[in-house]
This record gives structure tokens, C-alpha cells and sequence, in this order.
């Protein structure tokens, strides 16, 4: 079997990462008081989190080196409006003066302006369960979209809505911690609407710029074949976690959970497609399951590369527009199997490209990272955190992508240094 594939010629690899979980300093936001409270399992918080704030340049020179073409960040809210409707010109331009120098050094930009994170005072008028509250994130948006653009014109708008309310309204397990079917429901209207009025918004005022949202999608499986229970269950997760909530916010096609709160037309409200994949998804109950046996990474979610081309295939029918992997990556503490990792799911992307418009891969994470209630135990970076001394070192699965970068694909002779004898843990 050849283990040798190419990219098509338009495509892009690089990184992504959030403000929240590499800058440290952190301000007051609703992460920063969920890790006082205690709920982060290792007991850190985002106030260290690797530094980046200060090693920003640091940064991207190591990117440089990688020979990263593209970087996905994120804005974090809270640091440039402390306090509502002050925004802190500064932060903004040390954003921009980042956002320059990468620009310098060869590396594009796509910025991501809600990642998780709210300000403090935001969360304690009632965040985004109340629609009134939207207004306040236009004001930061336009603000910020207006100092970068046209230096950055492409903008994800939301990462992962559905993973956002779902862990925050439903489980409870993220901030602000509730549990209920209405809130989800609340919350997840108003996310929409702010969404498609943004998307409306900036596009009457910067006609070169690209708006679209960072999804989570994920492959469902029944976990017995047999049983018409686990499809029913199975069936009724993917179309609420995956269809439901795509077709609101990119489509306008509203329902009776997430409703028209902005009473827009059916449209077409996004210019790419922000793909977020990690795992597949064994189905028996409303909770989350993991197939037996099966390769996992180092968090017990299961390694399955075919489901990155399954889930682009459903988005781009859904509405066909260029593909871009906003985040893929895993949770491997000793960069054992990650090399292989990355073969494997970029690989099924080449294969893909023949019939999918998949243009972009940016890998999560850059480097190891706050990873929000795992802290800082759980590590998906390319460079290696020493988060005593914030040393930052490239780690072999780091180097094995640079060589992807420079070679468009990978050739026999990377495949056998880097990937060919890795093994998955299995469960």
C-alpha cells in the first residue's frame, strides 16, 4: 500500500488557537471565575495558560519557522471591553500590531471574535440569554472588525455555538453552569440572530469580507445495529447537535427550539464553512458514548479520521461552499500517536479534495493550551508548554507537519520516520 499523497494546489495548513486558553493575564471573564470556583479539574485557570499574550512575537516567529500559511485566533472580549461600551483602544492595537506581523513573516489570519468567552459584567446581566444583551457583542464585533479590516476580511463569528450552550445551559458542566431545555433553547436563538444580523451588517460595510461560524459536527453511531431505540436516539442527537443548529445559522431555517428571534428571511448567511472534528460518537441515550473497542486518544474520545470527509460531505450539501477545517487535532499527553493522527485525517482530506472544496486545515492546537475543564493536563499542541518557565518546544508531531507544509502532502520516506509505527491506545 503507497502512503504517499498529495494536497490539491489551493489548499492551506496551519494552526488555530483561543485567546482565552493561550494568553494568560486573563481578565475578568466567565472562565476565570468558573476556574476560581474550583470546576477546572486539575485546578488551573486561565491566568497563565503559555503567556502568549506578552510572547506574542515569540509566537509567531516559531510559526515562521514551522512554515505555517495560515493561523485561526481569536479576540478575546473581555480584555478589550472591560467594562461596557469602553473599549480599550490599546488591546486592540496590540491585536492589530500581532495581526501585522504575521502578515510580515508570510502566515494569514482568520479571526474568530466569540470563542467561549464572555466578560465578566456580561455574564452577570444575564449573557446571552437574554436577546436584549446581543447588542453589546455587535458594538464589540463591528469595533473590532472595523480596526482590522481589510488587514483580516475573513471573521468566524461564533466557534462552536452548539458546544457552547450545550455544556452551558444544558449539562451544566461549563459556565454559567445551568441546566435547562428552555435556556439551550434561549441562548441558542439568540446566537443565531446575532450571527445573521452580523453577517448582514458587515457585509453592507466591507464588500471583500467572508463571514461564517466554526461548527462542531460529529459522526453518530448506533451501538447496536439492532436496536431501533439507539437509532432513534442516534437520529435525533445528529439532528439536533449537528443539522438543527447549521441549518439556523447559515440558512435562516428556523424551528420550534431555535426560533427567528431577528425575523430574517431564509438566506444564505455564511461564505465558507468552519468545520470543527474531533471524534465519532456511540449512541444509545442522550449521552455521549464511545465505541468498544476502539482507538482513543488520551481524553477516551475515539479516533476516527473517515468521519472529517462524512461531516464535510453533510455540511457542503447542506450549503456548498468553500471547506475549511477550523480545528482538528487530539488529546496526546507524550506525542505518541499524534503524527499518526494527522496522517491519518489529512490523507482522508486529500482523498476528499476530488469531490469536496476542502481549501483549508488549520490543526488544534498550536501549542498546549489551557483546554478549558481539563486545564492544563490535557495537551493537543504541536510545540510542547513548559508552563513553569513558558518554554515553547516544536514536538516530533510539530515537525513531521512542518515537512507536510513544505512537501504539499506526504511522501514514503516522511511516513516511515514520523507515522508508520505509531499505535492508537484502544479502550
Amino acid at each position: 500500500m503507497a502512503h504517499s499523497f498529495k494536497f490539491q494546489n489551493n489548499f492551506r495548513l496551519g494552526v488555530a488557537t483561543a485567546s482565552t486558553q493561550i494568553e494568560g493575564s486573563a481578565p475578568a471573564s466567565n472562565w476565570l471565575t468558573w476556574a476560581e470556583q474550583g470546576h477546572i479539574k486539575d485546578g488551573s485557570s486561565p491566568t497563565n495558560a503559555g503567556g502568549h499574550w506578552k510572547k506574542w512575537k515569540e509566537d509567531a516567529n516559531l510559526m515562521q519557522k514551522m512554515g505555517l500559511q495560515i493561523y485561526r485566533m481569536s479576540i478575546d472580549w473581555a480584555r478589550v471591553e472591560p467594562e461596557p461600551h469602553h473599549f480599550d483602544t490599546q488591546v486592540l492595537q496590540r491585536y492589530l500590531d500581532e495581526i501585522l506581523y504575521l502578515k510580515k513573516v508570510g502566515i494569514e489570519t482568520l479571526v474568530t471574535l466569540h470563542h467561549f468567552s464572555n466578560p465578566k459584567w456580561f455574564e452577570e446581566i444575564g449573557g446571552w440569554a437574554k436577546k436584549a444583551n446581543a447588542k453589546y457583542f455587535l458594538e464589540f464585533a463591528e469595533k473590532t472588525v472595523e480596526l482590522l479590516y481589510p488587514q483580516v476580511q475573513e471573521f468566524v463569528t461564533f466557534n462552536e455555538p452548539n458546544v457552547y450552550t450545550v455544556f452551558g445551559y444544558f449539562y451544566g458542566d461549563f459556565p454559567p453552569g445551568k441546566k435547562s431545555l428552555w435556556l439551550t433553547s434561549r441562548v441558542l436563538s439568540v446566537l443565531a440572530a446575532t450571527h445573521i444580523r452580523l453577517y448582514i451588517v458587515l457585509h453592507q460595510r466591507y464588500p471583500n469580507i467572508k463571514i461564517g461560524i466554526a461548527h462542531h459536527l460529529r459522526v453518530y453511531r448506533a451501538k447496536r445495529l439492532w436496536n431501533p431505540f439507539h437509532h432513534l436516539f442516534k437520529f435525533g442527537i445528529k439532528h439536533f447537535f449537528n443539522t438543527t443548529i447549521s441549518k439556523a445559522f447559515v440558512l435562516g431555517r428556523f424551528g420550534l427550539f431555535i426560533r427567528n428571534l431577528g425575523h430574517f428571511p431564509r438566506g444564505e448567511y455564511a461564505d465558507f464553512w468552519g468545520i470543527n472534528y474531533y471524534s465519532r460518537s456511540t449512541v444509545s441515550s442522550f449521552a455521549d458514548g464511545v465505541k468498544q473497542p476502539a482507538p482513543i486518544n488520551d481524553l477516551g474520545w475515539e479516533i476516527y479520521p473517515k468521519g472529517i470527509a462524512q461531516v464535510c460531505k453533510t455540511a457542503y450539501r447542506l450549503l456548498p461552499r468553500p471547506l475549511f477545517i477550523t480545528e482538528n487535532g487530539t488529546c496526546d499527553n507524550r506525542d505518541t500517536f499524534r503524527s499518526k493522527y494527522l496522517y491519518d485525517h489529512l490523507r482522508v482530506i486529500a482523498k476528499a479534495q476530488a469531490k469536496l472544496p476542502i481549501e483549508r486545515y488549520y490543526h488544534w492546537c498550536f501549542c498546549d493550551n489551557f483546554e478549558w475543564l481539563e486545564g492544563e493536563s490535557a495537551r493537543f499542541g504541536l510545540v510542547h508548554m513548559d508552563y513553569t518557565s513558558q518554554k515553547r518546544t516544536i514536538k516530533s508531531s510539530g515537525k513531521f507537519f512542518s515537512k507536510i507544509i513544505s512537501q504539499h502532502g506526504v511522501n514514503e520516506r516522511m511516513y516511515a520516520k514520523y507515522a508508520k509505527k505509531q499505535v492508537y491506545p484502544t479502550n
